[in-house]
């Protein structure tokens, strides 16, 4: 229960019917969920827009309608109106006023980036738990609250649900956040309503355009850009050609990063590491911060996450000593995470869904210079059939053996998308196997696995299900390998 005279602080508002002199029993900014005495907020979605519900809200019980134009309502309807500039953004301020500006009580880290951004959150939780610090988690595979984790069903939840997962890791006793900022967060005022202590950015590719997400790239650049005008100390990767336009007009001290340039910390003397089915790196750290580092997983960008986690971290006054315990130790899970099968070859399950990220991966994993390379993936169905030819056609170029076989078919035969990755493929002269049953595609491939092989299973990553026919069936890899494994 709140006073809505306390929640409209900070909010550029016109009462246009009703009193502000009310009490507020909660926030819904869906129709659905409304309840006796709320404040209903008429958010415009891609699909639905809440104008359209705020009669049915008032009729719910609403007390109060935050709106962007008029709305039709009942004429003797006793509720309050207050009509704002933009919903969304009002609508940040207003929860946190709610939830009694949470933020304020912690340092609130965030990260964006088109990639790194929830291996980086995992690092530095990792490192700030090793410690001592308490550490709230917010990004794209679960909210971390103590003990409790809840699923994600966005990057970067609505702001009310930000706002509210701040007040239960206040109350929990974290000191710190850590959370992902996604482009769309940014756009859509998600994160409006308090200042990050640190914001961070990692890097930036073309993704996320297109209907309902970014006009263009420059639109993308701009909206990763509105974190630097909304945290005290930015870190950004030097090394990435836009970060100073991603940079301009910030109101932040910054600070840079990268790997032998010209940044404020630096990464040097990288060095692959291979043994026992494993795979790591090991760098100097100079700059800001002087040691050197090992992390246990493989590739250019594992040091790129790692720099960046050392580049937080070190505002926090963490030990070399934790440092580097936490990092040896840290794993993210569906993120090149290495799962021991043998001693002899090494299997990985990483995230990658699209051709981008699978070159990315594949290409890294090449730099290892392994027996055979073997990729195994599906695709998903109701999807674009251009990601499949792609996906199909990097993994013919770059590995020595893909396996075919079933992602997430939805609504889709399985066969048919299986068919389309072989014509990415027929373009290239790879070898391949099909297998539709992913459980036995993975039984293959353990089984066949040679000394010196790398084998990834990409495309599920964190996932722990498989999709069919709108139906989400239990299916995590970990528990597919262990099954495999005991049944050898």
């Amino acid at each position: 229960m709140a006073a809505l005279k306390n929640l409209l602080e900070h909010v550029e508002c016109e009462c246009v019917r009703g009193t502000p002199d009310r009490e507020v029993t909660d926030i819904v900014y869906d129709s659905r969920k409304v309840v006796p005495g709320c404040m209903f907020i008429c958010i415009a979605g891609a699909v639905t827009d809440g104008h359209a519900f705020a009669a049915d809200a008032v009729l719910a019980g609403a007390s109060v309608i935050v709106e962007e134009r008029e709305t039709e309502l009942p004429a003797e309807a006793d509720v309050t109106v207050i009509r704002v500039p933009d919903t969304h953004y009002a609508m940040a301020f207003l929860s946190a006023n709610f939830f009694g500006n949470p933020a304020k009580e912690m340092k609130i880290i965030g990260i964006t980036g088109t990639k790194g951004k929830t291996t980086t959150t995992y690092l530095v939780k990792s490192i700030l738990e090793h410690a001592g610090h308490r550490v709230g988690l917010i990004g794209t595979i679960e909210i971390i609250i103590g003990g409790t984790r809840i699923h994600a069903d966005h990057t970067t939840p609505e702001s009310y649900l930000v706002q509210k997962y701040f007040r239960q890791m206040a109350d929990a006793g974290c000191d710190t956040v850590v959370m992902e900022v996604s482009s769309q967060g940014l756009m859509l005022h998600r994160t409006q309503g308090f200042v990050f202590d640190y914001g961070i950015f990692t890097n930036i590719e073309p993704d996320h355009i297109g209907r309902g997400e970014h006009r263009d790239f420059d639109d993308y650049l701009h909206c990763k850009g509105l974190l630097f005008r909304q945290c005290r100390v930015g870190i950004v990767n030097h090394d990435d050609a836009h970060w100073e336009a991603v940079t301009e007009g910030h109101t932040c001290e910054l600070e840079t990063y990268g790997i032998d340039t010209a940044a404020d910390l630096r990464a040097q003397n990288i060095t692959f590491l291979r043994e026992a089915g494993s795979l790591g790196m090991a760098f100097d750290v100079t700059g800001l911060v002087n040691m050197r580092v090992q992390i246990a997983t493989p590739g250019k960008f594992s040091v790129y996450n790692a720099l960046t986690a050392i580049a937080i971290c070190r505002h926090f006054g963490v030990g070399e000593e934790d440092i580097r315990a936490a990092l040896l130790a840290a794993r993210v899970k569906g993120r090149i995470e290495p799962v021991k099968v043998s001693d002899e070859f090494t299997l990985l399950i990483d995230y990658a869904h699209n051709a981008m990220a699978l070159k990315s991966l594949l290409t890294t994993l090449r730099e290892y210079e392994p027996h055979r390379l073997i990729c195994l993936f599906g695709c998903g169905g109701n999807r674009a059939k251009s990601r499949r030819y792609e996906m199909g056609e990097v993994s013919g170029r770059l590995a020595d053996l893909t396996i075919i076989t079933s992602d997430n078919p939805r609504t889709e035969e399985p066969q048919a998308i299986i068919d389309d990755i072989k014509t990415g493929i027929g373009r290239t002269d790879g070898r391949y196997v099909e297998i539709c049953d992913r459980k036995e595609a993975i039984a293959y491939a353990i089984a066949h696995g040679e000394p010196g092989d790398i084998i990834v299973l990409a495309g599920k990553g964190h996932e722990d299900y498989q999709e069919i026919n709108g139906v989400k069936y239990p299916m995590d890899e970990r528990v597919l390998i262990r099954e495999i494994l005991e049944g050898r």
